[in-house]
């Protein structure tokens, strides 16, 4: 018999059904339900903050009238639109546990697409030194730091704010010895004796047009930092810096990855080797078929 029958059950069944009526979850959150959601906010009321992923199977503790007035302010906010990682503090990222807020982006589980072919490249190269651009939580860092220790790894983002909660989460991790941060815009941030030096490029930038920013769920342009994914009047200008800027940074042969929009992959297959530098271009797919990464080969 599992606690929520032992303990507290009405008030479960309270909160489950106004989360099941009134949360509207977003396609890019699929670990999100209104179950999963409620036991994440049971566990911080409990004093207890976990990532949704964490949370799904555990078993809610019981609470103190204190939590469960931390409980209704909890479910109230997610009701009214605020990301439940930013009411945790926590987002799972590749399997790791890492601090969220409204610093950066919430690390989203399509993103594992990249950090899963980042650590294809680095085993391909026999990497050594990683180079993680538009870092934000640095959750690629960490899920590479943390999947392959022997490597050294130098992340930058243009946010202050975004890097202040890098740092933290490579402590956190216990990643703080094998990950350099930095804040500055994409390359420039970077120290010049890292020219020619790295084996993987990994960037995640933003790609969603200025235009198109306004038409996103309020739960993400309200609450997100508009840095994070405003990617400029089409959505491609970082990314152009990023492809002519890597060649200078890279080794010969190695590898460039990038995460890309719905639809540009097409556009970004072509045109990466229209930039000097690169001797091959590829792609990774998502489970529906649509191009998610790109990568290329340092000449």
């Amino acid at each position: 018999m599992n606690t929520i029958e032992l303990t507290e059950p009405a008030l479960f069944r309270h909160h489950l059904a106004r989360l099941e009526a009134e949360v509207s979850i977003l396609p890019d959150h699929p670990e999100e339900t209104p179950d999963s959601t409620l036991r994440a906010l049971w566990a911080m009321a409990a004093g207890t903050p976990l990532s949704v992923v964490a949370a799904a199977d555990r078993e809610p503790e019981p609470l103190t009238p204190e939590g469960e007035r931390l409980l209704a302010a909890l479910v109230e906010r997610r009701v009214t639109g605020s990301p439940l990682a930013h009411l945790t503090g926590r987002q799972s990222f590749m399997g790791v546990e890492l601090l969220a807020g409204p610093e950066a982006l919430v690390p989203r589980i399509e993103t594992e697409i990249l950090g899963r072919t980042a650590l294809d490249l680095v085993h391909a190269t026999d990497a050594s030194l990683v180079i993680d651009l538009c870092t934000g939580a640095g959750n690629l860092a960490a899920g590479v730091a943390v999947a392959e220790p022997q490597l050294t790894i130098h992340a930058a983002d243009l946010s202050v704010a975004a890097v202040g909660l890098a740092r933290a989460n490579m402590l956190f991790i216990d990643a703080a010895d094998r990950v350099t941060l930095y804040d500055g815009d994409l390359f420039d941030a970077l120290p010049e004796e890292l020219h020619g030096q790295a084996d993987v490029v990994i960037c995640n930038p933003p790609y969603i047009s200025s235009a198109k920013v306004g038409e996103m769920a309020p739960e993400i342009s309200e609450h997100e930092p508009r840095l994070a994914f405003d990617g400029g009047s089409l959505g491609l200008s970082i990314v152009g810096r990023l492809v002519q800027e890597a060649p200078t940074w890279l080794r010969p042969g190695g590898r460039l990855c990038f995460e890309i929009g719905l639809g540009q992959g097409p556009y970004w297959h072509k045109r990466v080797l229209r930039f000097p530098g690169w001797a091959e271009v590829g792609s990774v797919e998502d489970d529906e078929g649509n191009v998610r990464v790109i990568t290329a080969v340092r000449e």
